[in-house]
């Protein structure tokens, strides 16, 4: 049996972490999978345990209702996420993304309006920034919000937002001048509960990811206090989705590895317990040789992620070497997933086992937080 492999980032108490999320995962999601599967969202239930749980906002100060640890806490729920078979569970997006906007760039008041709320998870949290006609390019939004003495009149739509139908408070990304480009990007904090204006369109069908929450949502002349601007002055939204967008692709190369790594554990179990021809799958040389491999690939871009997590821990990780640890792992992702399945045969394209539905979920890393090849690009601007 190899040696077990330890982050060097995962001290006892973010041990501790990944080991109750990995529990959470197996027993809440992964065990109830068909049903959050046939509805297409995850009951709010799970998200009030993971609350009482303390697996929302773990590096949240205590002070807004959060765990009060470092990023590294919230990484080892992802981490266990992606070892879990699961990325349906929007957490990722909610405590790893939308309460970071709010803690980095919003006012006293802000903070604490939604901050404990999205620990304990009744607030439920989600971000707008793609649009029908922009996705990677963000400079390329056409929502709008309009200052109307004391609000924004906001109007546009968005689409692919994770908890969208589900999600009680948005930071959307908005013009607010739309002549300047990437300076008339602004976010602002929208209360979706009860809002004139707003709603949800489809619950997307997706290739993978079946009881994720991802929706369409339109804004029909909603109106925003100005106070709800994140950030002391307009035109700043850019900058903040630029800064944030680290660490969103850190958490995409978490989630990755954790997934490789079980995908490669749930193959070596599956190959030495099938037989063919008199043998165990595994004993022939090629099964053996191309678990080799994807154990390799797995355990090397886990070393560079976790490189990248210090770098991240002590706020020295660059944007390109974010960037490197998206593109990637995703790619290795999807890749040892695949070679995996073909492990498999036939029950490898069969639903009802784990590899068949990693294999279907693995696909939507490469795209979302900014595709792979536009990855590329910023790592070739740094060279």
């Amino acid at each position: 049996m190899a040696k077990k492999y330890i982050p060097s980032w995962h001290d006892d108490e973010v041990s501790a972490v990944y080991d109750l999320a990995r529990e959470f995962f197996e027993r809440e999601v992964m065990a109830k999978s068909e049903k959050w599967e046939s509805q297409r969202r995850i009951d709010r239930e799970v998200w009030l345990e993971a609350g009482r749980l303390g697996l929302l906002c773990c590096s949240i100060p205590e002070e807004y209702g959060g765990g009060g640890g470092t990023f590294a806490h919230d990484l080892a729920v992802f981490e266990a996420q992606g070892y879990s078979g699961d990325l349906a569970f929007g957490n990722s997006v909610h405590s790893g993304i939308v309460a970071h906007y709010i803690l980095e760039y919003g006012n006293e008041e802000q903070k604490k309006t939604w901050l404990p709320g999205m620990a304990t998870g009744e607030i439920l949290g989600a971000i707008g920034m793609s649009e029908p006609g922009a996705g990677s390019d963000l400079k390329a939004i056409k929502t709008t919000a309009v200052r109307d003495g004391d609000h924004y009149v906001v109007n546009g739509s968005k689409t692919f937002i994770t908890n969208g139908s589900s999600a009680d408070v948005i930071v959307l990304a908005v013009k607010t001048d739309p002549k300047a480009g990437a300076k008339g990007v602004s976010l602002l904090i929208v209360d979706l509960r009860d809002t004139p204006g707003f709603s949800v369109g489809r619950v997307l069908d997706k290739v993978g990811q079946h009881a994720a929450d991802t929706s369409e949502l339109s804004f029909v002349d909603v109106r925003v206090p100005v106070t709800n601007l994140l950030g002391e002055t307009e035109g700043l939204g850019f900058g903040q989705l630029m800064a944030q967008l680290v660490q969103e692709r850190l958490i995409i190369g978490a989630q990755a590895a954790g997934a490789m790594e079980r995908a490669v554990e749930e193959t070596v179990r599956y190959t030495k317990a099938r037989q063919a021809f008199g043998h165990s799958l595994f004993e022939f040389q090629n099964t053996a040789f191309e678990l080799a491999e994807c154990q390799t690939i797995a355990r090397t871009s886990r070393v560079f992620l976790d490189h990248c997590i210090e770098q991240h821990l002590k706020g020295e990780l660059d944007a390109s070497d974010a960037a490197m640890v998206k593109y990637w792992l995703t790619d290795k992702q999807c890749e040892v997933i695949d070679r995996c399945v073909q492990l498999h045969g036939g029950y490898g394209y069969m639903r009802e086992y784990l590899i068949a539905r990693m294999y279907e979920d693995a696909r939507v890393q490469r795209i979302y937080a900014g595709a792979n090849e536009v990855m590329k690009q910023i790592i070739a601007r740094a060279l």
